[in-house]
């Protein structure tokens, strides 16, 4: 068995993985990367569109570019790293085991552990479409990577389920390829993706958005010929005699990211609400010394924020081994945060009290779009804490606040605080 030894192993080379690495290569401690796909880039390499970069180096670049300057400064720190590598477990006291065809079975010691293993689509089976089995049903991300790597179209005439952001990216790259995108069909009564998408991607191809509607049925047994879609009612039920029939080749299915958490599972780390690991405000799991960033975690809407998550994420493991690692250290206990009204979750899950008087990065997605409303944090006894306003909330847009909640008036005696986010 070969065996590799690092102060610090990142699961995942994409932008949140590559990001972490390199600024524990800065903080002066070894760093290993290990990557499942055989190149460095992760999910962005496929994004050939543009609007990434713009926070993190100042300048619109497209995802293989974005992807390109962090693969540049992994080799120029000469960061070492497994691609084609499968991690297939993760013991209690930090060893790695993974597989790859050159080395065979890998076992890795590390001191600490990244998690950057990012997050997968929904797929028909998780929504449960009644029909057969045809050829034609594609997530919107394998068709993304049929279309902008492999060089292969997969159908002519395409109806798109959700309006998730790379499902309204790809029903205008598609018109660009000169296929025909008969509708995006969305359940909810808006678009669940970002609002410049919706303007740029559909409205200026004139590409229909049905909301309120998601397919019932898809026709076709060797290769889809169409489908079904029906109106729903506030509680997602079909309203009968809506039923409108769309003859299409090729079905896409936008209908939500998840974080790849299997992993995260069988290393014993506790889930939160958002199928992400419980974290704390220093992105530690319920494991000692390993750390979560970027779409394993939550999933973002903005890459830039994965890789500015994924540098504190960094910086966080090098302090644990600087100062913890190894080392009893009393506890000081917890503050839990709960999600209050119109919140969907909060990162993060909870606040260790020897961190109160630092500035700390709370990260939440509400449940349903508003406008004019009050973000605000309350104590167990319902006291309102802290309150912002904000002109518009909606789901597709992940919401940061830095507060140092010590100036708000937390004590170590608080037990817990939860957020809401209500109309004004």
């Amino acid at each position: 068995m070969k065996k590799y030894n690092a102060d610090i192993v990142v699961i995942g080379a994409g932008a949140a993985g590559m990001a972490s690495a390199i600024e524990v290569k800065r903080g002066d401690l070894s760093v290993l990367i290990i990557e499942r796909d055989k190149e460095l880039g992760g999910i962005t390499l496929q994004c050939i569109h543009n609007g990434f970069g713009l926070k993190e180096f100042e300048e619109e670049l497209t995802g293989p570019e974005y992807a390109q300057r962090f693969i540049n400064e992994v080799k120029d720190l000469k960061i070492p790293y497994l691609l084609d590598t499968m991690v297939f477990e993760i013991t209690k006291d930090k060893k790695i085991y993974a597989v790859n065809k050159q080395d065979g079975l890998i076992e890795i010691e590390a001191k600490s552990i990244i998690l950057a293993m990012g997050c997968r689509e929904r797929t028909r089976g998780a929504i449960n479409i009644p029909g057969f089995r045809p050829a034609g049903i594609y997530t919107a991300g394998q068709a993304q990577r049929f279309v902008n790597i492999e060089g292969y179209l997969p159908g002519r005439t395409f109806v798109i389920l959700g309006s998730g952001d790379i499902g309204m990216i790809m029903a205008r790259r598609l018109t660009w390829e000169g296929c025909k995108v008969k509708a995006v069909v969305e359940i909810q009564p808006y678009v669940s993706g970002l609002l410049r998408n919706q303007v740029q991607c559909l409205e200026d191809y004139d590409i229909p958005l049905i909301t309120s509607y998601t397919v019932t049925k898809i026709h076709g047994k060797d290769r889809v010929q169409g489908v079904t879609i029906s109106k729903v009612d506030r509680n997602f039920d079909r309203i009968i005699g809506s039923d409108k029939f769309i003859e299409c080749d090729t079905l896409l299915l936008s209908v939500g990211l998840i974080p790849e958490n299997e992993l995260t599972i069988q290393a014993g780390a506790k889930l939160s609400k958002n199928n992400g690991p419980v974290v704390d405000n220093n992105l530690e799991t319920t494991i000692e010394g390993v750390f979560a960033c970027g779409n394993v975690l939550q999933v973002h809407d903005l890459v830039d924020l994965v890789s500015a998550e994924a540098k504190r994420a960094g910086k966080n493991a090098i302090e644990y081994i600087k100062t913890r690692f190894k080392k009893k250290i009393k506890d000081q206990g917890i503050i839990e945060c709960h999600s209050g009204e119109n919140v969907n979750y909060i990162k993060p899950d909870i606040i260790n009290k020897r961190d109160l008087s630092k500035d700390i990065i709370f990260t939440f997605r509400v449940a349903y779009p508003d406008r004019r409303v009050n973000i605000q944090f309350r104590d167990e006894n319902d006291k309102i804490i802290y309150t912002r306003k904000k002109i518009y909330v909606i789901p597709s847009e992940m919401n940061e606040l830095t507060i140092n909640l010590t100036n708000i008036g937390i004590s170590p005696e608080t037990k817990s605080i939860s957020r809401s986010c209500t109309s004004t």
